[in-house]
């Protein structure tokens, strides 16, 4: 059986500690250990955490629930595992784990979200198709939301195109949200990976969804909104994409409205007519000796 104490530990100070969770992942690895983390904090302030004098005591009873979750498909990596996904690892709002139903792999590197409205118009859903077919047929992973409308339309393309897609979800892997996209979901678990920052038991929630938009950010090399209304969860995904460093492009007919006006103006975001010009730019952007900031 594998040693599932750094993880347990990890486990055990997200359920009990004080930290934000952000604060424990950095925490956790600058320490290169949540062992000692946990230890450290239970010393300074022992009521904080456990009733127990030693808080390693209920590392086993946790390292078992992990195997269980293991058992059902939901494979935790830990910011302390090689398979915590570099890319999301490189942003500073990183959660402390995922969980991962499928396997991630590693083209998966080469990753770029297309998002959108969930009540999208039919031309936007094709849009989101054509972008999807172009980034499979150049060697890109597809990162969305598992979402009705945008979503739907760039995971169904990926998938139709033979290519990878990763769905990043706001609710625990045990759910399906929306309920009509349970198969999906399956089906991009079998070929590609299903990712959740949450328990797996976790419903939806109105916090659950911009946080996933994040770690869909940080999953990828870049965003690509197709469609998006002024409160849409696309509009906080390109706004959290810039602050991590990564590119934003947004499709020439979102211009109508006036907040990608005003976002097309910001540095790091481009207005893009043809899917060519996201891999065009992206490939520039990456090829060796290039400045990337």
């Amino acid at each position: 059986m594998p040693d599932h104490t750094e993880a347990a530990a990890l486990i055990a100070l997200l359920r009990a500690g004080k930290r934000p969770w952000s604060e424990y992942a950095a925490l956790v690895e600058e320490a290169g250990s949540a062992v000692a983390v946990l230890e450290r904090e239970h010393d300074a302030e022992p009521a904080m955490l456990f009733d127990e004098d030693r808080p390693l005591d209920q590392l086993e009873q946790i390292a078992a629930e992990i195997d269980a979750w293991d058992a059902d498909g939901m494979r935790l990596h830990t910011v302390l595992d090689p398979g915590y996904p570099e890319n999301l690892r490189a942003v500073h709002d990183r959660p402390p784990f995922v969980f991962v139903a499928g396997s991630m792999a590693p083209a998966d590197g080469r990753a770029i979200a297309v998002v959108g409205a969930r009540v999208a118009s039919p031309q936007g859903v094709r849009a989101a198709g054509a972008i999807a077919e172009h980034l499979v047929d150049q060697g890109y992973t597809v990162v969305s939301g598992l979402a009705t409308g945008i979503d739907h339309g760039a995971h169904s393309a990926a998938l139709a195109r033979g290519g990878r897609t990763l769905a990043v979800v706001g609710t625990g892997l045990r759910r399906s949200y929306p309920p009509q996209h349970a198969e999906l979901q399956r089906r991009i678990a079998a070929e590609g990976a299903v990712i959740s920052q949450f328990w797996p038991d976790a419903p939806p929630s109105r916090r659950s969804f911009p946080m996933r938009n994040a770690v869909m950010s940080g999953l990828s090399l870049a965003t690509v909104v197709v469609e998006a209304s002024t409160t849409s969860g696309s509009r906080i995904q390109a706004r959290l994409a810039l602050e991590h460093g990564r590119p934003v492009f947004l499709l020439e007919s979102l211009l109508e409205q006036d907040w990608a006006k005003e976002f097309a103006t910001r540095p790091g975001a481009r207005v893009i007519r043809s899917p060519d010009e996201v891999t065009t730019f992206i490939e520039r952007l990456t090829s060796p000796g290039a400045l990337v900031g």
